[in-house]
């Protein structure tokens, strides 16, 4: 009895010590670390990122500047009045690139099937769809698209909507920007949310 009394003490002052280490480490890292970043996002300027960049249209969120999701139109493609993003690899709860070949034969075969349907959309010949109107992104849910993809557009949007060519090309430039590595793109959501405005929707 009196070689387990010692084991003992140190046992239970071990397991008081590792308790108060959990206690202590729960209450840092599971109530005040969130508490902090949360209250650093509410910071003047960092708020709206932190918030998920949302649009918001007419009160409501309509989406996310840093997500592209493509609108959907049932009827004929010919009579679609939206603007499209580039093609999605992922499904609505995954996202990324194929990290397919540039030779491999399903990407080849997609993007002439994804050309061959832009085009008939288009009412275009399939060599004058731009390459991001038939690829994905890195990332599988850009929010932008090429100046040459959106002009691509412009006249099947006007057409479908009633608008002027001339105000379609103007809501476009309204909505170009340059990305992070200079190159300029339009953004798809705001655009579509600009051409409903000018047509009452």
């Amino acid at each position: 009895m009196t070689m387990s009394a010692p084991p003992l003490k140190a046992l239970l002052r071990q397991t008081r010590a590792g308790l108060r280490v959990l206690l202590v480490l729960t209450v840092l890292l599971g109530v005040c670390y969130p508490l902090g970043v949360w209250a650093v996002s509410r910071l003047p300027g960092l708020r709206h990122s932190a918030e998920g960049s949302l649009i918001v249209h007419e009160g409501r969120p309509a989406g996310s500047a840093l997500i592209g999701v493509d609108p959907v139109f049932t009827g004929p493609p010919t009579a679609d009045p939206w603007f499209h993003t580039r093609p999605s690899v992922g499904g609505p709860a995954a996202s990324g690139g194929s990290n397919q070949s540039a030779f491999n034969p399903e990407l080849v075969a997609a993007v002439r099937e994804r050309k061959e349907l832009v085009a008939a959309r288009e009412g275009v010949a399939p060599g004058a769809v731009p390459a991001d109107a038939v690829t994905a992104s890195a990332s599988g849910v850009d929010p932008a698209i090429s100046p040459a993809y959106a002009e691509l557009q412009v006249p099947r949007v006007a057409r479908n909507t009633g608008l002027p060519e001339q105000r379609v090309r103007e809501l476009v430039a309204r909505h170009t920007g340059g990305a992070g590595i200079g190159q300029p793109v339009v953004t798809v959501l705001p655009l579509n949310l600009a051409v409903a405005g000018a047509v009452g929707r």
